[in-house]
């Protein structure tokens, strides 16, 4: 830890969660940017603040990972879209801690569904290089890296649990990654035989999700299942910075559901929406909800506004609350995982004050 009150961060990326972070790091009570690694050479040299949109802030721009070993800062903060195992690995061996938005949770997901070039768990690779450097590695999962922890929360007063179900039911139109959008088969046509495994593939860190509220609950799973419904686009839709074709995939509705002896007991839902004009449709209603059936039920929503004289009509900032939203989990957590003991830790590892906001200094 740093001889100063703040910690200090190193941050990999600037796309559009990682451009929300720079701000955010700046105006946390507890935090310091003390560096931010770009993966796009012609971000490199220029200052961070520069970069996302919001005036010098001291911090030029690095595109080495052993820079980041140089500046030895006591955590990195990964907020690119998929991981960097490789870069995980260097700087957890250095004696830094890692926190990530990207694609873990558990890391059952990341060992079931992406082998890692060594032949080993990409887990085993993580925790190994934990114990070498004596660092924790922590991983928020994602939209917003908090519907799981609200599940476990919302039980506190609940006896006889039968089933417990988190659902993020959002329109995802505001979030313009077009690279996330077309791994996942937005914009091709609905009976394209690809989707499923895609969906899959790239949402089944939700599977992790499911795996964490087990573990919270003391279950153990037979297995967590795989469900889909598609929504085909009625009309052509052109979102601006993306086209979805008639027939094509404009929403879908996912379920993780933990089994028990064919039973689904823990669940996790997307319920999402690029365009409402899809066959079938859903209700979209912009929040997480978090249902418990027990001893009393439980039906929970989290939702979300913007501050007081916040400008809704540039679509920018909006979006911005999506990502401000899935990255202040991450933020938030930093001290914990600092004070953590080395090695992998998930949520159900962190004290309470983790998931803590900051007050307005």
């Amino acid at each position: 830890m740093s001889t100063s009150d703040k910690i200090r961060v190193f941050q990999v990326a600037t796309g559009n969660l990682g451009t929300e972070m720079i701000g955010r790091i700046r105006d946390h009570p507890d935090l310091e940017l003390a560096g931010l690694h770009c993966y796009t050479p012609d971000k490199v040299g220029r200052d961070a603040g520069d970069i996302v949109g919001i005036g010098p802030v001291g911090v030029t721009a690095t595109g080495t990972v052993q820079e980041i070993i140089d500046a030895r800062p006591d955590v990195l903060t990964f907020h690119g879209v998929f991981p960097d195992e490789q870069l995980y690995e260097q700087v957890l061996e250095a004696g830094i801690n890692v926190v990530t938005t990207a694609d873990w949770i558990t890391g059952y997901h990341r060992d079931t569904n992406h082998p890692h070039p060594s032949g080993r768990k990409v887990s085993e690779v993580i925790a190994a290089a934990c114990e070498r450097g004596q660092a924790s590695f922590y991983g928020t999962g994602m939209n917003p890296g908090l519907c799981q922890i609200l599940g476990i929360v919302h039980s506190a007063d609940v006896a006889d649990i039968e089933n417990v179900t988190v659902t993020e039911s959002v329109d995802v139109s505001c979030h313009h990654s077009v690279d996330t959008w077309r791994a996942v088969g937005y914009g091709l046509p609905v009976d394209d035989p690809s989707i499923p495994d895609s969906l899959y593939k790239f949402t089944a860190v939700f599977a992790d999700s499911v795996y964490l509220m087990a573990d919270a609950f003391g279950l153990e799973l037979d297995d967590v299942r795989f469900d889909y419904e598609l929504g085909a686009c009625t009309e052509d839709v052109d979102l601006g910075w993306y086209r979805l074709p008639k027939g094509s995939l404009g929403g879908s509705y996912i379920k993780y559901q933990g089994m028990i002896d064919g039973v689904p007991r823990v669940e996790s839902h997307l319920e999402w929406q690029m365009t409402p004009h899809t066959d079938p449709a859903w209700k979209i209603q912009g929040c997480y909800i978090t249902q418990i059936t027990g001893d009393p039920n439980i039906y929970s929503k989290h939702m979300i506004f913007p501050r007081k004289g916040f400008d809704l009509s540039d679509p920018a900032n909006f979006a911005s609350i999506g990502m401000t939203v899935t990255g202040l989990p991450a933020l938030n957590s930093i001290r914990a995982v600092v004070a953590a003991p080395p090695g992998i830790v998930t949520s159900a590892d962190l004290p309470l004050r983790a998931f803590a906001g900051r007050f307005k200094r």
